[in-house]
């Protein structure tokens, strides 16, 4: 695959743009990555893992490369911004481009800054943000089961299988739930895909304890609605964490090319198979693929080179069934 991108959302002052800012101290060169749009509010951060700086050792590798996550600085949301209040159109259009949403909340007091509301109340705020894309949900779903009613009307199969899909989700988000909350199977899934819901994505709330500030956060942390990570983005701590759990959020494992050109870390899905995890360096290494020459990194590392690891027969080939694990060293034959 190619770039992840996270958008960072939240209420203003919530420590959006520090972190941000804080992300993008860690950022890598941009022109190893021809697929970023270089935007003053885009961050390219790489994703921390020994691994690559093992392997470049071992391969004495000229050059290195880490997967990537790239980080979107959303402009702070106010309510009614489903309704075009502050940056209300803009916000919800940057949303609709990233993979998935990480969605800032101030969990600590501090006099010195101003809260948007005058009061900290994390679960009102992220109750507040979370409303607005379900309100630009529902407008969405409104519009298209409008466009195709004619075509429901007339029994065309497809219209009325994503009517049917469409209806589903217009009663969870009636009823203030995401888009995310209903369950459908593949096909179904494939249908609301094309919708680009807010509310579909998946979301890691980001629990701003600056520890400068005064905490309250244990009692915060048993009402957030999904996965959480804490984060102090002042000192700048739980970077990391954010980044970890960005990938388990999307299911995402990595792989490793090695050689004395590059050492290389690639992002797939968990349970690609060889082909599809080979798409990752090519989109013609799926239709090419032959075999792949597989070897764990541990067991690698432990052989402390490519030719003793053959030798401990711990280099394997493996067909296009193979299912990739993360940490795989993989030479892909086309």
């Amino acid at each position: 695959m190619s770039s992840l991108s996270i958008g960072i959302v939240g209420l203003p002052n919530v420590g959006k743009s520090t972190l941000f800012n804080a992300l993008t101290k860690k950022s890598v060169p941009a022109e190893n990555y021809p697929f970023c749009t270089i935007d003053p509010s885009v961050g390219i951060v790489p994703v921390p893992d020994l691994r690559v700086a093992k392997l470049t050792e071992l391969s004495k590798s000229k050059k290195s490369i880490p997967a990537v996550i790239e980080f979107v600085d959303i402009a702070g949301l106010v309510a009614g911004a489903s309704k075009g209040e502050g940056l209300g159109n803009k916000f919800l259009s940057n949303i609709r481009e990233v993979d998935a949403i990480l969605h800032m909340v101030r969990a600590f007091e501090d006099k010195d800054v101003i809260h948007v509301a005058n009061k900290v109340d994390p679960i009102s705020d992220l109750e507040v943000i979370n409303l607005e894309l379900i309100l630009a949900d529902l407008e969405t779903i409104t519009k298209r089961l409008n466009n195709i009613t004619r075509e429901v009307k007339r029994g065309d199969k497809e219209f009325v299988k994503e009517d049917g899909v469409l209806r589903q989700v217009e009663k969870a988000l009636l009823d203030s739930k995401p888009a995310s909350s209903v369950s459908f199977n593949e096909e179904e899934k494939k249908i609301l895909k094309s919708m680009h819901l807010l509310s579909a994505k998946p979301v890691l709330y980001g629990l701003n304890v600056s520890a400068a500030a005064d905490n309250k956060v244990d009692e915060i942390i048993s009402k957030i609605p999904g996965p959480h990570v804490r984060i102090d983005p002042v000192f700048e701590t739980g970077l990391d964490d954010l980044i970890k759990e960005s990938y388990k959020l999307l299911s995402l494992e990595t792989f490793f090319t090695t050689g004395e050109d590059e050492t290389r870390s690639w992002t797939i899905g968990v349970g690609s198979t060889a082909p599809v995890a080979g798409m990752a360096i090519h989109t013609d290494f799926k239709e090419k693929f032959i075999r792949a020459e597989v070897v764990a990194y541990d067991k690698l590392i432990e052989a402390g080179s490519y030719a003793k690891a053959k030798e401990k027969g711990w280099l394997k080939i493996e067909g296009k069934e193979y299912i990739v694990q993360d940490g795989d060293v993989i030479e892909f034959l086309i």
